[in-house]
């Protein structure tokens, strides 16, 4: 019985069908398989097996070892512990500056005021009255602006002191011709 046994295989990848002789195979693998090579593969299995080892002990972190600490901490909560008499304040009287009340439609402290009359190019929002004063922003046409100070005439106009409701950083004087009263935003 000369006759190696052949098993045939279906590639996966094309569809060939091919033929392995394992008989063969066992044969070269004999031939090769010397004492010194099978040594050799038994002592670089013993050292990366050492090696493996080490590396995975050696690189634990410590904090696996050691028992977790707690992520809250308990304070308790208050006892019914008498406390001492505190000073009562006793209101007094101060004077407060008493505003009239405005007419409709008329501008005052407490009003607020739209920009109008501009052309499109804005108002310059100044940081004090008067023309020469520097130049804090540009309030844009039909931006609403609460009035807080003033009147003071100055450089043949009427200024008033606005701040914007939403952004109290953006106040100023602004002349009077270019404001036009509006009921509160």
């Amino acid at each position: 019985m000369g006759v190696t046994p052949r098993r045939n295989y279906l590639s996966q990848n094309r569809g060939i069908l091919f033929s392995v002789d394992f008989q063969a195979l066992l044969a070269n693998l004999r031939r090769h398989a010397t004492p010194g090579v099978i040594l050799a593969a038994l002592i670089l299995g013993t050292v990366f097996t050492a090696v493996g080892a080490f590396a995975l002990f050696w690189y634990l972190p410590p904090a696996a070892s050691e028992s977790p600490q707690a992520a809250l901490t308990w304070i308790p909560g208050p006892t019914n512990t008498a406390q001492p008499p505190t000073a009562t304040l006793i209101p007094t009287s101060t004077a407060t500056a008493t505003l009239l009340p405005l007419e409709s439609g008329e501008l005052g402290i407490g009003s607020f005021a739209q920009i109008v009359g501009t052309e499109g190019t804005g108002l310059n929002i100044r940081s004090a009255p008067g023309l020469s004063a520097d130049i804090q922003f540009l309030g844009f046409d039909a931006e609403v602006f609460e009035v807080r100070d003033g009147p003071v005439e100055q450089d043949g106009y009427t200024w008033w002191y606005v701040v914007t409701p939403v952004d109290e950083s953006r106040a100023g004087w602004a002349a009077a011709p270019f404001l036009e009263v509006v009921a509160n935003p």
